[in-house]
C-alpha cells in the first residue's frame, strides 16, 4: 500500500471507519450507529463526511475504499456479487467507483456469491477472509448470519451461511423458552453451555433439544439462568456439525471473532477436536482492505 487508506466497513446498522497509514498502521478508528439503514437516498456523501471527513482532511491523498452492505442494492450503489471460486484479484477487479464530490472518488468492493447446491451470498465477510492471507484452509466468521468458507490455492472456492445468531435471538427472546429464561450467573453460564454442547449431539436433533431448555427447567434439573447459555451452545454445536458435514473440516479452523463469540466458538470447536487459530475481525479487516486496495492500484 503506497498511499494512506481511508477504509469503511459499512454495514446495515453500524459503520466502522479507519484511517490507515501507508505502512498499514491504524492511525484513527471510529465506530458509529450510522449503517446504511440510517442513510437516506442520495445521502451517502454527507454520511461519509460525517463518518470520516476529518480522516480525509488529515490525509487528502488517501485512497478511499468502502466494504460491506454499502455496496448492496439497498446501499449507495450495487456492486454485483463475484461468483466463487474467487481470488483477491477477482474481488478487486469487480469493484466500482462512486463520487464523493467533484474530483474525489471512492471505491466500493463487491460481495461474493456461491452456488454449491444452494445459492448463497456474502457482503463484507470476503474482506476479512482475504485478510487472513490463506493459501488453503477453512474459515469461520460467527455472527447473526455466520459464514464458513473454504480456501483452496488462494481462492475462496465456496462458502455457507448459518442463521445461528438470529435464531438464538428468536428462541431466547420471542419463543416460549423466554418465559423461563433468567439472567445467568457464572455457574449458570458454565452449566448451560456444557448441557447445550452435549445436547447438540443428541439423536433427536435441534428442535427436540431446544424444547428441552423448557422441560429441564420445569423438572427442576436446570436453572432458568442456564437457558440462554444452553441455547447458545446448542445452536453453535449444530452449526459446527453442519459445517463439518459440508466442508469435512480438517485439524484447524481459522476463527474470525473476538469477545463472547470467540470464547463460545473456540470452546465448541475444541470440544469437537479442532485446533483453532483466532484472528479478531479488526485485524482481518485491516489486512484484507489493505490487500484489496493494493489490488485496485495494480
Amino acid at each position: 500500500m503506497l498511499r494512506p487508506l481511508i477504509a469503511l466497513d459499512w454495514g446495515t446498522t453500524r459503520a466502522r471507519a479507519f484511517l490507515i497509514a501507508a505502512t498499514g498502521e491504524v492511525l484513527e478508528r471510529r465506530v458509529a450507529d450510522r449503517g446504511i439503514q440510517s442513510v437516506a437516498p442520495g445521502g451517502y456523501p454527507a454520511a461519509f463526511a460525517e463518518l470520516a471527513g476529518d480522516f480525509r482532511a488529515a490525509a487528502p491523498d488517501a485512497v478511499i475504499v468502502l466494504a460491506g452492505m454499502v455496496g448492496s442494492r439497498n446501499g449507495w450503489v450495487e456492486a454485483r456479487y463475484v461468483a466463487c471460486p474467487a481470488s483477491a484479484a477477482d474481488i478487486a477487479a469487480a469493484a466500482i467507483e462512486v463520487e464523493l464530490d467533484a474530483g474525489t472518488r471512492a471505491t466500493i468492493l463487491p460481495g461474493l456469491s456461491c452456488d454449491d447446491g444452494a445459492f448463497d451470498v456474502m457482503r463484507g465477510e470476503e474482506t476479512l477472509i482475504v485478510g487472513l492471507g490463506l493459501t488453503d484452509g477453512i474459515v469461520c466468521l460467527p455472527g447473526t448470519h455466520s459464514k464458513w468458507a473454504e480456501i483452496r490455492q488462494g481462492r475462496i472456492t465456496r462458502f455457507a451461511s448459518f442463521m445461528t445468531g438470529e435464531v438464538y435471538g428468536l428462541l431466547r427472546n420471542d419463543s416460549i423458552l423466554a418465559r423461563l429464561a433468567e439472567a445467568p450467573s457464572e455457574a449458570d453460564a458454565t452449566e448451560g453451555a456444557a448441557r447445550g454442547r452435549a445436547a447438540a449431539d443428541r439423536p433427536g436433533g435441534l428442535l427436540n433439544a431446544a424444547f428441552a431448555a423448557r422441560t429441564e427447567v420445569l423438572a427442576g434439573r436446570m436453572a432458568g439462568g442456564a437457558v440462554g447459555p444452553y441455547l447458545s451452545a446448542l445452536l453453535v454445536g449444530r452449526e459446527l456439525a453442519g459445517a463439518e458435514a459440508l466442508f469435512g473440516l480438517g485439524t484447524q479452523v481459522h476463527l474470525v471473532a473476538d469477545g463472547v463469540l470467540a470464547q463460545s466458538y473456540g470452546a465448541g470447536l475444541a470440544a469437537r477436536g479442532h485446533a483453532v487459530r483466532v484472528v479478531t475481525p479488526e485485524q482481518a479487516f485491516i489486512a484484507g482492505i489493505g490487500r484489496l486496495a493494493s489490488g485496485l492500484a495494480a
